[in-house]
């Protein structure tokens, strides 16, 4: 079931209008003597005001919706999932980095609010979606076509560098911490590890999603 931004507002995070010089100002200062466009994609709010967001300079002016929609013309055909059984603080950047590596979808299992603050508002143009187990998220996944791939540096999983990830696949990351639950490990397809070479004993969640969307 989809997100609402009620779900995930557990702490403030940034606004859609970002403070400072970031962006760009009103048209008309930006563009002297050129015609205010007339494409319905532009937000007339922002055209005269300013669009401080952020966003890529291809959608500056636009509206949310015409972002998210043309957006939706190219994500790729991955998903990822993060299980928010303890509250992580990373998921916002976990759904920071899938926005960047354009995931078709994010998914949260478990608790519903979640710090929404790393996610630095991609969260507003990414799909997100919820699930109350990790049962229920394989399911959800199977049923339509995605091999789960569950991230841990656990017995038996097979380096990412080695291994061959599906095209529709979901990407299952852990907890910081407790990694994935059991039932994660005993029900995904595969299980995928990421090499360390120094003293600590996991990276950061947020690091990892990141490293296995590259790979991906």
């Amino acid at each position: 079931m989809p997100l609402t931004p009620d779900d995930a507002a557990s702490a403030p995070g940034p606004t859609e209008w970002g403070e400072g010089r970031h962006g760009v100002g009103p048209w008309r200062e930006e563009h002297p003597g050129e015609p205010l466009p007339t494409d319905p994609r532009y937000d007339p709010q922002l055209l005269a005001e300013g669009d401080r967001r952020n966003v890529v300079d291809a959608y500056r002016y636009w509206t949310r919706e015409a972002i998210v929609a043309d957006l939706d013309t190219h994500r790729h055909p991955f998903h990822v999932a993060i299980e928010n059984f303890e509250h992580d603080a990373n998921i916002g950047t976990v759904v920071r980095t899938a926005n960047a590596f354009l995931a078709e979808t994010v998914h949260i299992v478990g608790r519903r609010r979640w710090n929404r603050r790393g996610a630095m508002v991609t969260d507003r143009y990414q799909h997100l979606q919820h699930h109350d187990t990790v049962e229920e998220l394989i399911d959800w996944a199977h049923e339509n076509g995605l091999t789960v791939v569950a991230v841990d540096n656990v017995p038996g999983s097979t380096p990412i560098e080695t291994a061959t990830l599906p095209e529709r696949s979901l990407l299952l990351f852990g907890q910081e911490g407790p990694g994935i639950s059991d039932a994660s490990e005993q029900r995904a397809d595969m299980v995928v590890s990421i090499a360390q070479f120094g003293s600590t004993r996991s990276i950061n969640v947020g690091v990892a999603a990141g490293i296995v969307m590259l790979f991906g």
